[in-house]
């Protein structure tokens, strides 16, 4: 099963700290783990159809769909949340991609849960965030995530249905990652079918690349969106909707992971549904 992260999230895996819980003990919580309270789905899924939602139709139908047109991005506003994740610092290789979220503490990013938490290993330690990194360039600094939150789903059995993780990031120079930077909003319950755009930091780019299209469903848990070159590195970009031109922000409603740990083909995206079971985590973070 091909997955979105690159050799060096396994390198990050020899810098793993002791996980008893799905919070890390530095974060907002304990070390406690998440509790989710909502039932896994059953009924919404037949008997014809796998977990994630393909059928043979779906497999028929799956080709001529309108697919969106990816470019590099600008460094707007809006893409400047949006940031590579590197082991230690900015100097070795990007392997995962994450975004700034708006909290009460000002310092929480979201990206995907196999990006940061290994279920058999638990965090995966010494990580750092690095918001509109460009070709070495780190115009907003270098954040260290201090504490990450995933749900009990995916620390038991890397349930591709909870494939979210919210991480607290270290303040810089006195000051806070929103701060700096502002934040995109979290969306919960906001349906299938989205206008969204999507950025992202291919592990074989030096800069980000940008791409927007409609989400469709692909089970009652999962978003999909075809946008072509999403390779290695991308899982944890945001799916961002409702740009607000006041403030140059959106809401952000999946992050590439889910199925498939965000898909075996570089042309079609999945995402876990942003719905109760997401909130519960981020409140879960921010509690």
């Amino acid at each position: 099963m091909t997955t979105r992260g690159t050799g060096a999230a396994a390198a990050a895996l020899a810098l793993v700290l002791a996980a008893a819980g799905c919070t890390t003990a530095a974060g907002p919580g304990g070390s406690s783990p998440t509790v989710t309270s909502a039932p896994p789905t059953t009924a919404a899924t037949s008997t014809a159809v796998n977990s994630h939602g393909w059928n043979r139709q779906r497999f028929k139908g799956a080709s001529g769909r309108h697919t969106g047109v990816t470019r590099t991005a600008k460094p707007t506003v809006l893409n400047g949340l949006v940031g590579a994740v590197f082991t230690r610092n900015a100097t070795g290789d990007h392997f995962c991609t994450a975004s700034v979220v708006d909290s009460a503490g000002l310092n929480l990013v979201v990206t995907a849960a196999h990006c940061v938490w290994d279920p058999k290993l638990g965090r995966r330690g010494d990580l750092v965030f690095v918001p509109g990194y460009r070709d070495g360039d780190t115009p907003s600094g270098v954040w260290p995530l201090l504490a990450v939150t995933v749900d009990d789903a995916w620390n038991d059995h890397a349930d591709p249905d909870m494939d979210v993780a919210f991480a607290v990031v270290q303040a810089q120079n006195g000051q806070q990652v929103q701060q700096v930077l502002g934040a995109n909003r979290l969306g919960v319950n906001r349906g299938y079918r989205l206008p969204v755009k999507i950025t992202g930091y291919p592990s074989s780019s030096g800069v980000p690349i940008t791409c927007s299209n409609t989400t469709l469903q692909q089970s009652p848990t999962q978003l999909r969106i075809d946008c072509p070159d999403y390779t290695g590195g991308t899982s944890g970009s945001p799916w961002v909707t409702d740009f607000d031109p006041s403030t140059r922000t959106g809401t952000v409603v999946g992050v590439i992971g889910g199925y498939q740990e965000g898909g075996n083909s570089p042309d079609t995206s999945y995402s876990s549904y942003f719905g109760d079971r997401v909130q519960a985590l981020y409140d879960r973070a921010t509690g």
